[in-house]
């Protein structure tokens, strides 16, 4: 895994609190994007949704819908821009594995096998966030994104993490859920479900959780008066 290896060029802007990536895609040559996070690009690019996860995962929120990004004749430029407010990451996968949550996938090259719902680590990733998993291998670039900064954590033998921080982690990491100190601290103390990780490999965490987020802009909501 290599973060200054590409395949394409690119670059930031407005990180981290508002991430935007532009790429340039070589003629001929295609970049898979999520849904609705194309901002600008030029106009001799084509584009094709496809359609990840199937019909059953769609009714409950888990799948995928990818758009395919083609310049014609010569090099395009596209810039996207993810829905979360927060920052952004690359990696070159080299034959390799990355799990990201539900929502974290921007854009991969399209040798980057990107499957929603893998089972083999659900083990309970329900935490409100991100009701299922995107498992992205092969070899190819690879962008994601967070609500919040993003941080880089090397695991070399055991780790917790809150569910609502984890951005992505790498294959061989293995983990379990639990509550972070039963189930009185799970719906009282405002903490909740933890990822206990064993292993060697790398986590990318966020800064920030939206259920948080809410949770501390509810009070100043706009209250309607009830009259006499």
């Amino acid at each position: 895994m290599d973060k200054d290896k590409s395949d394409f060029q690119f670059h930031f802007d407005h990180q981290p609190d508002f991430g935007f990536l532009t790429v340039t895609i070589p003629s001929g040559q295609t970049l898979k994007v999520e849904a609705s996070a194309m901002a600008t690009m030029d106009t001799h690019i084509n584009m094709k949704t496809k359609f990840r996860g199937g019909f059953k995962r769609f009714l409950t929120g888990e799948s995928l819908f990818i758009n395919e990004f083609t310049p014609e004749g010569a090099a395009g430029e596209i810039g996207i821009a993810p829905s979360a407010a927060g920052d952004m990451d690359h990696v070159y996968l080299e034959n390799e594995t990355i799990f990201l949550q539900g929502s974290a996938f921007v854009a991969s090259s399209m040798d980057i096998n990107v499957e929603t719902k893998w089972q083999g680590l659900m083990k309970g990733f329900f935490s409100g966030e991100s009701m299922f998993l995107i498992k992205c291998s092969g070899t190819g670039d690879l962008w994601f994104n967070s609500y919040g900064g993003i941080m880089e954590v090397d695991i070399e033998d055991e780790y917790v993490i809150d569910t609502g921080h984890i951005v992505a982690f790498t294959e061989g990491l293995d983990y379990n859920v639990s509550s972070v100190g039963g189930y009185k601290s799970l719906f009282f103390s405002g903490e909740g479900l933890v990822a206990r990780f064993r292993g060697q490999g790398k986590a990318w965490i966020q800064t920030r959780k939206a259920p948080a987020f809410t949770s501390w802009v509810y009070p100043f909501r706009p209250v309607e008066s009830k009259g006499g």
